[in-house]
């Protein structure tokens, strides 16, 4: 099948591989435009760019889709289908109806949990049982579109969104390459009216801790912000990220660490912090980290 791929960062790039592996052809990869990155800032291809740069696809970057040029040129491409999974831009009514089989999205949640930007953080913040991949008619709406496929499965109770992140990546992958098997044959389903959620994109201003929150609570933020933005509090008034968690046994003032381990008090239970981050250092698992910072029994977390 002759399609066009529509993608940007990393979470798109397994599907990128999936569908030249199944043997489509790739007529044209789009994505983000480059941008200034690292110590130099100089310009970096997206995740998606780079990885079709090496498998030889063609890469368009257009920093709208919204001119008549653009459209035009989408249209010439004479697709039988683009598929779309964390793209960026949103998609005219002109670019949606060029392909023969419109657009299918790859969108990480059971829809209509959780439209918008942020699905993965959001299930794990809210504390979802499961959540898992739809494979989307794209429509004008946002995340509106009758569902081809769907898939189920559970959130662990001690994983981050970079790990679910890259689960579902993986499953969404592999149910891509299935509907572009089953199209024609598959029947879209409409999305329910009830049970609609957004998930906004993430605001660094929901990563810092306030330990008087519940421990289920606090444990949901530290998973669900890791590896990006990354939970936060001020450890002996250096910032620290922490970036995985588990539920833990006690009861103290908020914010007090109740052993030499990095178990802490909140306002209902207590959490232990399992991997943190330093400003300028890398990630490294508690037990390491404390080899190099003294937090002991009775330190006082967020001061």
């Amino acid at each position: 099948m002759r399609l066009v791929f529509m993608g940007t960062p990393d979470f798109s790039v397994p599907v990128l591989e999936a569908l030249v592996g199944a043997g489509h052809e790739v007529a044209e990869v789009y994505c983000q435009p480059p941008r200034p990155a690292g110590r130099g800032k100089k310009d970096r291809p997206t995740p998606v760019h780079a990885r079709a740069l090496e498998l030889g696809l063609e890469v368009r970057h257009p920093v709208s889709l919204k001119t008549a040029e653009a459209q035009a040129d989408f249209a010439a491409l004479n697709a039988d289908v683009a598929v779309v999974v964390a793209y960026g831009l949103i998609l005219p009514q002109p670019v949606l109806d060029a392909p023969r089989h419109g657009c299918l999205n790859i969108h990480a949640s059971l829809l209509p949990r959780w439209r918008g930007a942020a699905p993965i953080h959001r299930a794990i913040m809210a504390g979802d049982a499961e959540t898992g991949i739809c494979i989307m008619q794209m429509e004008a709406g946002l995340d509106t579109g009758p569902v081809l496929l769907r898939e189920a499965t559970p959130i662990g109770a001690q994983e981050t969104t970079g790990q679910l992140h890259d689960r579902l990546s993986a499953m969404g992958a592999r149910l891509i390459v299935e509907a572009l098997e089953g199209l024609g044959t598959l029947t879209p389903q409409p999305q329910p009216d009830e049970g609609v959620t957004y998930a906004a994109k993430i605001d660094k201003a929901e990563a810092a801790i306030d330990w008087a929150r519940p421990a289920a609570e606090i444990d949901r933020q530290i998973r669900g912000l890791s590896p990006f933005p990354g939970a936060w509090t001020l450890i002996g008034g250096e910032r620290v990220k922490c970036l995985a968690s588990t539920l833990a046994e006690g009861q103290g003032s908020p914010g007090t660490a109740l052993d030499d381990a990095l178990c802490v008090a909140c306002g209902d239970g207590a959490v232990r912090i399992t991997r943190l981050q330093r400003a300028g250092r890398a990630a490294q698992d508690a037990a390491e980290a404390l080899r190099g910072m003294d937090v002991p029994k009775g330190t006082k977390l967020g001061e």
